[in-house]
């Protein structure tokens, strides 16, 4: 059973239904695996966001791949997006309590990460000095 299958059922669904049917690491990687997610998640640890902002800290994104990020990961409950009722409207992103508990599994990413590229002797183009 896939994570959207899980959350249409969610209403009527025993509390171990996904877990018989998936593996809790494939449920949390189907969450946040796709290409920009995670991404999207580090740079709202660093505060809330607006969508103009995270474009510019995501070099490469586009915008359409942006806000389809965004809602899924709203709609998985790990964001909250807020409109402000202003003219021009602003909408801010931030993290909910649920996406907060992924600090510790992007932390131990970034700890490997940094063990992993140390260890292996590249030259990290960030650390190319023009």
């Amino acid at each position: 059973m896939k994570v959207k299958e899980c959350y249409k059922t969610a209403e009527v669904w025993d509390s171990n239904q996904c877990l018989d049917m998936m593996c809790p690491i494939e449920f949390i990687l189907e969450l946040i695996g796709t290409k920009w997610s995670i991404s999207i998640l580090r740079e709202l640890f660093r505060g809330n966001q607006r969508t103009h902002e995270l474009l510019e800290a995501l070099p490469g994104i586009s915008t359409k791949t942006l806000t389809v990020r965004l809602r899924e990961l709203e709609k998985h409950g790990l964001i909250h997006r807020r409109v402000y009722a202003e003219i021009p409207p602003r909408v801010e992103y931030s993290l909910t309590e649920k996406g907060l508990e992924l600090q510790p599994i992007l932390v131990a990413l970034k700890q490997v990460g940094e063990q992993w590229l140390k260890d292996s002797h590249c030259i990290c183009p960030l650390e190319l000095t023009p």
